[in-house]
């Protein structure tokens, strides 16, 4: 609970700095809802985050993330990794440690694409024999405050010892950003 706390207060700070620093997200899909905050997500230097991810039929996940956002050209790539609490319905319960990053590519003012992906192998990863996760889709700005997007999530843990493999969410979303 110290470093969560921890966690939040450096992002706090870092996000104090900036204009438009904190971002606040939810997803729907088939069957799974994503809820995120983001600190310092869409400009250069360091990134936080936390999210949760909830399907009725496979269970749920939680994580705390941090990244690098370097920009090249007009793209921002971000390296990071995510540290996951993992509640699957079909296995037991455990952590992980990902790592993985993303891209955002803007398209004029108002459009962008961005894309993500993060990945724990057995060796980082409790309860299940490995994490996974990939996002992709399309970001409509309507105002300096507020998005839409529409996107593809894959979010899936494989089972360890005879359990069974769990997907919360595997297909397109709808999802919308408020950025403070």
């Amino acid at each position: 609970m110290k470093l969560l706390k921890m966690v939040f207060l450096i992002g706090a700070v870092c996000a104090a700095n900036s204009a438009h620093a904190v971002s606040i997200h939810g997803e729907a899909g088939s069957k799974w809802t994503n809820f995120g905050v983001s600190f310092g997500a869409n400009e250069p230097g360091f990134t936080f985050s936390g999210n949760w991810a909830h399907n009725d039929n496979d269970g749920d996940v939680a994580s705390l993330g941090m990244g690098w956002n370097i920009p090249l050209g007009s793209v921002l790539v971000t390296l990071g990794g995510k540290t996951l609490y993992l509640n699957p319905d079909d296995n037991d319960e455990g952590y992980a440690v990902a790592v993985g990053g993303g891209a955002q590519l803007p398209l004029g003012d108002h459009f962008s694409l961005y894309g993500d992906a993060y990945f724990s192998p057995d060796s980082l990863s409790s309860g299940v024999k490995q994490y996974g996760e990939a996002n992709a889709g399309v970001r409509w700005k309507v105002n300096p405050t507020f998005s839409v997007d529409a996107g593809y999530r894959y979010l899936g843990m494989e089972g360890k010892d005879g359990h069974s493999d769990n997907i919360l969410a595997d297909g397109a979303y709808a999802g919308v950003n408020f950025n403070f």
